[in-house]
Protein backbone atom coordinates (compact mmCIF):
# COMPACT_ATOMS: atom_id res chain seq x y z
CA UNK A 1 0.00 0.00 0.00
CA UNK A 2 1.14 3.18 -0.75
CA UNK A 3 0.46 4.66 2.74
CA UNK A 4 1.74 8.32 2.87
CA UNK A 5 1.47 9.28 6.62
CA UNK A 6 -0.36 8.31 10.32
CA UNK A 7 -1.70 11.20 12.29
CA UNK A 8 -2.04 8.99 15.63
CA UNK A 9 -4.22 11.11 17.96
CA UNK A 10 -6.98 13.12 16.42
CA UNK A 11 -10.01 14.51 18.52
CA UNK A 12 -11.66 16.18 15.11
CA UNK A 13 -11.68 13.43 12.37
CA UNK A 14 -14.24 10.91 13.61
CA UNK A 15 -17.25 12.57 15.04
CA UNK A 16 -17.42 11.66 18.68
CA UNK A 17 -14.49 9.27 18.23
CA UNK A 18 -10.68 9.78 19.57
CA UNK A 19 -9.51 8.24 16.06
CA UNK A 20 -5.85 7.75 14.27
CA UNK A 21 -5.82 9.21 10.73
CA UNK A 22 -4.15 7.00 7.77
CA UNK A 23 -3.30 8.51 4.90
CA UNK A 24 -3.17 7.19 1.28
CA UNK A 25 -1.40 8.77 -1.62
CA UNK A 26 -2.45 9.37 -4.45
CA UNK A 27 -5.64 11.10 -5.95
CA UNK A 28 -7.71 10.47 -9.32
CA UNK A 29 -8.88 14.46 -9.04
CA UNK A 30 -6.93 17.69 -9.64
CA UNK A 31 -8.87 20.02 -6.97
CA UNK A 32 -7.38 23.84 -7.11
CA UNK A 33 -7.91 23.92 -3.10
CA UNK A 34 -7.10 20.25 -2.31
CA UNK A 35 -5.26 20.90 1.17
CA UNK A 36 -2.95 17.74 0.89
CA UNK A 37 -1.15 18.46 -2.17
CA UNK A 38 1.43 16.11 -1.78
CA UNK A 39 -0.55 13.11 -1.04
CA UNK A 40 -2.60 14.20 -4.49
CA UNK A 41 0.60 13.86 -6.22
CA UNK A 42 1.15 10.47 -4.73
CA UNK A 43 4.46 11.91 -3.01
CA UNK A 44 5.15 9.24 0.06
CA UNK A 45 7.22 10.33 3.10
CA UNK A 46 10.77 10.83 3.09
CA UNK A 47 10.96 8.70 6.72
CA UNK A 48 11.07 5.47 7.47
CA UNK A 49 8.37 3.23 4.66
CA UNK A 50 4.89 2.75 6.51
CA UNK A 51 3.27 -0.61 5.99
CA UNK A 52 -0.19 -2.11 6.75
CA UNK A 53 1.96 -4.58 9.22
CA UNK A 54 3.53 -1.93 10.84
CA UNK A 55 0.20 0.39 11.69
CA UNK A 56 -1.79 -2.88 12.77
CA UNK A 57 0.96 -3.36 15.27
CA UNK A 58 0.73 0.52 16.77
CA UNK A 59 -3.40 0.51 16.15
CA UNK A 60 -3.35 -2.66 18.43
CA UNK A 61 -0.77 -1.52 21.20
CA UNK A 62 -3.70 1.61 21.36
CA UNK A 63 -6.68 -0.58 22.33
CA UNK A 64 -8.44 1.24 24.82
CA UNK A 65 -7.03 4.38 24.31
CA UNK A 66 -8.22 5.27 20.11
CA UNK A 67 -11.94 4.82 19.59
CA UNK A 68 -11.67 4.34 16.35
CA UNK A 69 -9.63 4.75 12.73
CA UNK A 70 -9.77 7.07 9.84
CA UNK A 71 -8.47 6.19 6.15
CA UNK A 72 -8.00 9.34 4.61
CA UNK A 73 -6.26 10.21 1.18
CA UNK A 74 -5.41 11.27 -1.30
CA UNK A 75 -8.14 8.95 -2.61
CA UNK A 76 -8.08 5.72 -0.56
CA UNK A 77 -10.69 3.63 -2.79
CA UNK A 78 -7.34 3.41 -5.48
CA UNK A 79 -5.56 1.43 -3.71
CA UNK A 80 -6.27 -2.18 -4.28
CA UNK A 81 -5.21 -3.31 -0.88
CA UNK A 82 -7.84 -1.17 0.63
CA UNK A 83 -9.92 -4.00 1.47
CA UNK A 84 -7.90 -6.39 3.16
CA UNK A 85 -6.45 -3.22 4.74
CA UNK A 86 -9.45 -2.88 6.52
CA UNK A 87 -10.46 -6.75 6.94
CA UNK A 88 -6.95 -6.38 9.26
CA UNK A 89 -8.56 -2.86 11.39
CA UNK A 90 -11.93 -4.56 11.76
CA UNK A 91 -10.01 -7.80 13.20
CA UNK A 92 -8.53 -5.30 15.80
CA UNK A 93 -12.03 -4.29 16.87
CA UNK A 94 -11.87 -0.19 16.04
CA UNK A 95 -14.61 1.10 13.94
CA UNK A 96 -13.53 2.67 10.53
CA UNK A 97 -14.72 6.14 8.39
CA UNK A 98 -13.43 6.91 5.14
CA UNK A 99 -12.69 9.80 3.26
CA UNK A 100 -13.52 9.69 -0.50
CA UNK A 101 -14.31 11.64 -3.52
CA UNK A 102 -16.93 8.70 -3.96
CA UNK A 103 -15.18 8.55 -7.57
CA UNK A 104 -15.30 4.79 -7.24
CA UNK A 105 -18.68 3.45 -6.07
CA UNK A 106 -18.37 -0.26 -6.43
CA UNK A 107 -15.38 -0.29 -4.02
CA UNK A 108 -17.85 2.02 -1.41
CA UNK A 109 -20.81 -0.69 -2.36
CA UNK A 110 -18.50 -3.70 -1.49
CA UNK A 111 -17.08 -1.96 2.19
CA UNK A 112 -20.56 -1.39 3.09
CA UNK A 113 -21.99 -4.88 2.57
CA UNK A 114 -19.17 -6.50 3.95
CA UNK A 115 -19.64 -4.39 6.75
CA UNK A 116 -16.01 -2.79 6.52
CA UNK A 117 -16.55 0.65 7.13
CA UNK A 118 -18.98 2.16 9.67
CA UNK A 119 -18.99 6.26 9.11
CA UNK A 120 -17.97 7.88 5.32
CA UNK A 121 -17.55 10.97 4.15
CA UNK A 122 -17.61 11.92 1.00
CA UNK A 123 -16.85 15.01 -0.64
CA UNK A 124 -18.88 16.84 -3.30
CA UNK A 125 -16.46 19.34 -5.17
CA UNK A 126 -19.18 21.32 -7.07
CA UNK A 127 -22.19 20.29 -8.72
CA UNK A 128 -20.87 16.65 -10.23
CA UNK A 129 -21.82 18.16 -14.03
CA UNK A 130 -19.46 20.30 -13.30
CA UNK A 131 -16.82 17.98 -12.20
CA UNK A 132 -15.69 17.92 -15.78
CA UNK A 133 -14.79 21.75 -15.82
CA UNK A 134 -13.64 22.55 -12.41
CA UNK A 135 -12.28 19.02 -11.01
CA UNK A 136 -11.16 16.58 -13.69
CA UNK A 137 -10.97 16.98 -17.69
CA UNK A 138 -14.18 14.69 -19.21
CA UNK A 139 -15.32 13.48 -15.56
CA UNK A 140 -18.21 11.69 -15.45
CA UNK A 141 -20.93 12.50 -13.34
CA UNK A 142 -22.36 8.95 -13.29
CA UNK A 143 -20.04 7.13 -10.67
CA UNK A 144 -20.35 10.17 -8.14
CA UNK A 145 -24.06 9.72 -8.36
CA UNK A 146 -24.04 6.32 -7.62
CA UNK A 147 -21.84 6.57 -4.73
CA UNK A 148 -24.42 8.84 -3.65
CA UNK A 149 -27.05 6.64 -3.87
CA UNK A 150 -25.00 3.96 -1.93
CA UNK A 151 -24.25 6.26 0.86
CA UNK A 152 -27.63 7.09 1.73
CA UNK A 153 -28.94 3.72 1.51
CA UNK A 154 -26.70 2.21 3.17
CA UNK A 155 -27.91 2.57 7.19
CA UNK A 156 -23.83 3.54 8.52
CA UNK A 157 -23.43 7.09 9.42
CA UNK A 158 -22.21 9.37 6.38
CA UNK A 159 -21.65 12.99 6.08
CA UNK A 160 -21.28 15.12 2.77
CA UNK A 161 -18.94 17.49 2.59
CA UNK A 162 -18.28 20.68 0.43
CA UNK A 163 -15.50 23.27 0.15
CA UNK A 164 -16.70 26.41 -0.66
CA UNK A 165 -14.49 28.61 -3.08
CA UNK A 166 -15.26 30.79 -5.67
CA UNK A 167 -16.38 30.08 -8.70
CA UNK A 168 -16.52 26.47 -8.16
CA UNK A 169 -19.05 26.77 -5.83
CA UNK A 170 -21.89 29.56 -5.94
CA UNK A 171 -25.29 29.76 -4.65
CA UNK A 172 -26.84 27.65 -7.55
CA UNK A 173 -23.86 24.97 -7.01
CA UNK A 174 -25.13 24.72 -3.81
CA UNK A 175 -28.96 24.41 -4.81
CA UNK A 176 -28.01 21.94 -7.21
CA UNK A 177 -25.98 19.77 -4.90
CA UNK A 178 -29.18 19.79 -1.74
CA UNK A 179 -31.25 18.89 -4.15
CA UNK A 180 -29.47 15.68 -5.30
CA UNK A 181 -28.72 14.79 -1.42
CA UNK A 182 -32.27 15.78 -0.48
CA UNK A 183 -32.67 13.71 2.97
CA UNK A 184 -29.06 13.22 3.56
CA UNK A 185 -28.09 13.02 7.39
CA UNK A 186 -25.56 15.80 7.47
CA UNK A 187 -24.16 18.38 5.04
CA UNK A 188 -20.96 20.20 5.80
CA UNK A 189 -20.03 23.57 4.27
CA UNK A 190 -16.14 23.93 4.98
CA UNK A 191 -14.00 26.96 4.99
CA UNK A 192 -11.29 27.32 2.49
CA UNK A 193 -8.03 27.50 3.48
CA UNK A 194 -5.64 28.43 1.19
CA UNK A 195 -2.59 27.71 2.80
CA UNK A 196 -0.34 24.84 0.56
CA UNK A 197 -2.88 24.01 -1.69
CA UNK A 198 -2.23 21.97 -4.97
CA UNK A 199 -2.58 25.01 -7.73
CA UNK A 200 -2.11 28.10 -5.86
CA UNK A 201 -2.03 29.81 -9.42
CA UNK A 202 -5.90 29.24 -9.52
CA UNK A 203 -6.99 31.45 -6.64
CA UNK A 204 -4.47 34.52 -7.91
CA UNK A 205 -6.68 36.21 -9.89
CA UNK A 206 -9.82 35.12 -8.28
CA UNK A 207 -12.05 36.39 -5.47
CA UNK A 208 -12.18 32.87 -4.11
CA UNK A 209 -13.07 33.25 -0.46
CA UNK A 210 -16.37 33.49 1.21
CA UNK A 211 -17.16 35.49 4.26
CA UNK A 212 -19.11 33.94 7.36
CA UNK A 213 -21.93 36.27 6.08
CA UNK A 214 -21.90 34.44 2.83
CA UNK A 215 -20.96 31.17 4.60
CA UNK A 216 -24.67 31.41 6.37
CA UNK A 217 -26.18 32.35 3.31
CA UNK A 218 -25.06 29.18 1.50
CA UNK A 219 -26.31 27.17 4.65
CA UNK A 220 -29.63 29.36 4.31
CA UNK A 221 -30.36 27.78 0.79
CA UNK A 222 -28.63 24.24 2.12
CA UNK A 223 -31.73 24.03 4.46
CA UNK A 224 -34.45 24.68 2.19
CA UNK A 225 -33.78 21.25 1.04
CA UNK A 226 -31.77 19.89 3.94
CA UNK A 227 -32.54 19.02 7.92
CA UNK A 228 -28.84 19.58 8.87
CA UNK A 229 -26.35 21.77 7.38
CA UNK A 230 -23.55 22.41 9.45
CA UNK A 231 -20.59 24.94 8.63
CA UNK A 232 -17.07 23.49 9.61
Amino acid sequence: MRIGGLQKNSLIDYPGKISSVIFLSGCNFDCPYCHNPDLAKGCLPHTAELNPPDICRFLKHRRGFLDGVVISGGEPTLDDNLVDFCVSIKQLGYPIKLDTNGSRPRIIKQLIDDGLIDYIAMDLKTDPILYASYIKPNCNPDPILNSIRHIMQSGIDYEFRTTCVKPIITPQTIENITLIIQGARLYVLQRFNQHQVLHPEFFRNNNYAYSDEELMQLKGIAEQSLANCIIR
